[in-house]
């Protein structure tokens, strides 16, 4: 089981939009893809934002790092 949840790191990426706003995330899917993302450039040799803790998987560290906020998800338009 993934922790945290879909749930939870939809409500952190989307915690400073406003009402009446679009959300930065609206579906599952865009979870998905921005950490699959993250876990790649990891992979590639990017540097994790976070300590890795014990032989953490990229994906993992990825979700870690949406979850605590140092990772941001932005639009093709920004």
């Amino acid at each position: 089981m993934l922790h945290p949840s879909y749930t939870d790191l939809m409500q952190v990426v989307n915690a400073g939009v406003e009402a009446g706003e679009e959300p930065v995330v609206s579906s599952r899917y865009s979870i998905v893809m921005a950490t699959s993302k993250r876990a790649r450039q990891i992979i590639g040799g990017d540097e994790p934002l976070i300590d890795e803790g014990s032989g953490k998987k990229p994906l993992s560290v990825a979700v870690d790092e949406l979850y605590e906020g140092k990772v941001k998800i932005i639009n093709d338009e920004e």
